[in-house]
């Protein structure tokens, strides 16, 4: 934000023995203990955060908007150390700084009007003096050995402007002819103020921004208790101002919201399209009911493994209905084969486990092994696609043990029923039971 911030990156090494975020939360914890007096703050280092963020440095951002600044400021200072002592939220910080130590200059214009120089020609040599005259005039000079241009800017060294005299002593010279050049002192009186680091703007109106990280909780679970004091602040807000939540949090929302829907979407056509292939509306719902293990296993591995549910875990969760929807049709369509041969529905059942068993577990076991890897995380990168490769190993251990027992215990009941009651599908013209 200014001449009183810095930004470090740290690359860890490859062969480092502990995950990335145990090292954040030591530095987080050293830091303020080593340079007390000083902020520290974490901002996202991989482009997916980054993107998930939209560019903001925290995946919550509080934005407090209106024409009252400072009412606003000290409302989003109250905010900040309210959300301090929210379970999980961390480096918890207020982006603009409304104290930043200015010199201000104010032209004396009927001194500076008697002398033929104006308020633009004391701003603009100030300006070329301290910062160049690259952004104001331009120059380049042109190197007849090589015909290579250089960008040719003057600049007083700063080495040189090392007290407020010496700031004062800054020649000024009027746009007129006949005016003669006068010293920066002479022209104006120089005062020190507090004037906000950084003004910033969110559709026209002034906006102050309240960042937070989360460690060691879920990103849902902190919103939620952000938004309660976000609720509790808006009335103590001036007339006029409003309190924004965006960031990953209104991302989050949005994703877990069109990722549920196509979860349920994916189970849902895919039974349509397996009743379109089996020409029966009672042998795909057999299938689908492999598919709440699937959803349990992937809640327990999230659950011992100490994963939130994220859009990558989502991500895996429908990668898995797919697999477990696949073992259970090759499952029933045996079955289905067995009975036409004029089996009963336990007969068929049976066999079908036992001549599908191989099949089934070398698709799942082939699809674990694979997301193994990602699973632990290894590589650059890899923590953040460990969410999906958990959920998928999860989904599939509990989706292979439904559909070798639970799936062919639920063929053997409906069809057995069906078997009582005299239809049986698939059973060839004059068959006796």
């Amino acid at each position: 934000m200014g001449t009183s911030d810095a930004e470090i990156l740290v690359q860890l090494k490859d062969d480092r023995r502990r995950p990335t975020r145990e090292y954040v939360e030591e530095l987080r914890h050293r830091l303020p203990q080593e340079f007390p007096g000083v902020q520290f703050f974490f901002q996202p280092a991989d482009i997916v955060t980054q993107i998930l963020n939209f560019g903001t440095p925290a995946p919550i951002d509080v934005q407090i908007l209106g024409q009252d600044q400072e009412a606003n400021y000290r409302a989003a200072l109250k905010l900040a150390n309210r959300l301090r002592h929210v379970p999980g939220a961390v480096d918890v910080h207020v982006q603009q700084a409304f104290d930043a130590p200015t010199l201000h200059m104010d032209v004396d214009r009927s001194r500076a009007q008697d002398m033929g120089v104006e308020a633009r020609d004391v701003a603009q040599n100030v300006l070329v003096s301290l910062s160049s005259s690259f952004q104001t005039a331009p120059s380049f000079w042109l190197d007849p050995r090589n015909g290579v241009s250089y960008s040719v800017a003057v600049q007083t060294p700063q080495y040189r402007i090392d007290s407020l005299q010496a700031l004062q002593n800054t020649p000024v010279a009027g746009s007129g002819r006949r005016s003669p050049p006068q010293i920066l002192a002479n022209l104006t009186s120089t005062s020190t103020v507090a004037r906000p680091a950084s003004v910033s703007h969110y559709n026209v109106q002034p906006m102050i921004n309240v960042y937070a990280s989360v460690s060691g909780r879920d990103l849902g679970a902190v919103a939620a208790d952000v938004s309660g004091l976000v609720a509790e602040i808006q009335k103590e807000l001036p007339r006029g101002s409003r309190v924004l939540v965006r960031g990953q949090v209104q991302t989050m929302g949005s994703s877990f919201t069109g990722l549920g829907v196509g979860l349920v979407a994916a189970i849902l056509l895919a039974y349509l399209l397996i009743v379109v292939n089996f020409q029966s509306w009672l042998d795909p719902f057999i299938i689908i009911t492999a598919l709440p293990a699937a959803l349990a296993g992937i809640c327990w591995m999230l659950l011992l493994t100490n994963t939130t549910l994220s859009v990558p875990s989502l991500t895996g969760a429908i990668m898995c209905m797919g697999v477990a929807t696949a073992n259970s049709i090759l499952l029933v369509s045996f079955a289905r084969e067995q009975m036409r041969e004029g089996k009963s529905a336990f007969q068929a059942a049976v066999q079908a486990g036992f001549v599908r068993i191989r099949p089934v577990i070398m698709t799942a076991l082939a699809m674990i092994i694979g997301m193994v890897p990602m699973a632990i995380g290894l590589g650059e990168g890899g923590e953040q696609n460990a969410p999906l490769g958990r959920a998928v190993i999860g989904g599939l251990i509990f989706a292979t043990v439904a559909t070798l027992f639970f799936v062919p215990s639920v063929f053997t009941i409906i069809h057995g029923w069906l078997e009582l009651r005299g239809r049986r599908p698939g059973r060839p013209e004059g068959a006796v039971s």
